[in-house]
């Protein structure tokens, strides 16, 4: 049951990767945080933009985030037999994560759908920049959440704690985001999280 757990968090990753690559990539190119301050340029590059596409990476990352959060859980009852104490820790962390990281998602569709929508024009662009803005706290909640799960989980690895060998701390979604991060791949949170769990599926 708990590798089933763990590849079903793996697919659910490579799906929520291909959601943000959904809202990323365009016909006329890939979308950076730097054109929110020229709506020429965020115009330009939505202009051949279906709204078929963030609309499909909102409903498929909902799910997709679900199935994630089998891994999440799995690990957490893991743990137990271990230490409840990095149990419980682990387990609030990815309550945390999943609850807010699912509006989250649902927000980062819905902004470019609307700008979309409303015309790419420059006051469309301030709307959806303003709504993300006020609305930013469930991306803050939801990665501090992560980041309560994937440390409590290293320490519990390298120090130890489990079954598994200290250089499977590796396996983790903090190093593992550390190493990919300078390559600036769209969706990298959703890559490690997916190689975290395969790795772990087989390892443990």
């Amino acid at each position: 049951m708990l590798k089933l757990c763990l590849l079903t968090a793996f697919f659910g990753h490579l799906l929520c990767w291909y959601c943000d690559c959904l809202i990323t990539y365009t016909p006329d190119g890939r979308f950076s945080a730097k054109m929110l301050n020229d709506n020429e340029q965020l115009s330009e590059l939505f202009m051949d933009m279906p709204l078929k596409r963030p609309m499909r990476s909102i409903m498929l990352g909902v799910f997709a985030l679900i199935m994630s959060f089998c891994g999440f859980l799995a690990l957490s009852e893991w743990m137990r037999q271990f230490s409840s104490v990095y149990a419980v820790i682990m387990l609030i962390g990815a309550v945390v994560f999943t609850t807010c990281v699912i509006p989250h998602h649902v927000i980062c569709g819905l902004v470019e759908w609307l700008y979309i929508k409303l015309g790419r024009t420059d006051d469309a662009r301030k709307a959806v920049l303003d709504f993300f803005k006020k609305t930013s706290a469930t991306m803050i909640v939801c990665y501090t959440g992560l980041l309560i799960f994937s440390v409590a989980f290293f320490i519990a690895v390298f120090t130890g704690t489990t079954t598994l060998p200290k250089w499977a701390c590796i396996f983790n979604t903090l190093p593992l985001f550390l190493i990919i991060s300078p390559f600036k791949v769209a969706g990298s949170g959703n890559i490690v999280n997916a190689a975290m769990f395969l790795a772990l599926a087989v390892l443990i």
